[in-house]
């Protein structure tokens, strides 16, 4: 029973361990590149000795999948909307809402991603080809029963996940061109409200969801 306390201590150290390894590794991947980062960087960015990133991370590659497999972790939970929405206009306004908040929240993984995506993916090329296509696949097919079902208008569901992509993470990919374009100040809470409630209207008109 006594050793139930530094167990349980030790797999919380782990936990934060890995926490800031990783949040260090998101910031220098998305401003250096997987060829420009090195674990020395990483290391000193997570303020830890190098010898513990190899502890948790054996190679850079390792390190780098991880982060790329969280962001997407990330919008793969934003997703379940879909599963879950009773029809278009909630699942897809959750979706954009959540995407929205994952931009805000986590705008260096989704420059990892996209600097590696631009790149022609060569480190996750498998990742786009297998977990990728398959939610986007799924995605697609609720789409595709929407529109049979006659509650959204006919599009084409790759170009509007596309769409929506693109829209939701350049909040992320672009901060900085917003942030300048707002008197050098970053989207405070009621500026992130508008632009949610703007994209969400522009989106769903146009896919005749909302009048």
């Amino acid at each position: 029973m006594a050793a139930q306390p530094r167990s349980n201590s030790k797999k919380e150290r782990r936990q934060e361990s890995e926490k800031l390894i990783l949040s260090a590794a998101e910031k220098v991947f998305s401003e250096a590149g997987f060829g420009g980062a090195t674990m020395q960087l990483i290391a000193d960015m997570a303020g830890l000795p190098k010898a513990n990133l190899h502890y948790y991370f054996p190679t850079k590659e390792a390190l780098y999948r991880q982060v790329v497999e969280n962001i997407f972790q990330f919008w793969l939970q934003a997703a379940d909307v879909f599963d879950q929405a009773d029809g278009p206009a909630e699942g897809i306004g959750a979706y954009i809402d959540a995407k929205m908040e994952i931009s805000r929240r986590h705008p260096a993984g989704s420059k990892v991603w996209a600097t590696e995506v631009m790149h022609r993916a060569p480190v996750i090329q498998d990742y786009l080809e297998t977990t990728l296509m398959e939610w986007t696949e799924g995605r697609a097919a609720i789409i595709n029963r929407w529109i049979a079902e006659g509650r959204m208008d006919p599009v084409d569901p790759d170009h509007l996940l596309y769409m929506l992509w693109a829209t939701t993470q350049h909040y992320a990919d672009f901060g900085h061109q917003i942030e300048t374009l707002n008197g050098g100040k970053p989207l405070d809470d009621a500026q992130w409200e508008a632009a949610k409630a703007s994209v969400k209207r522009i989106i769903l008109k146009g896919i005749g969801v909302v009048e």
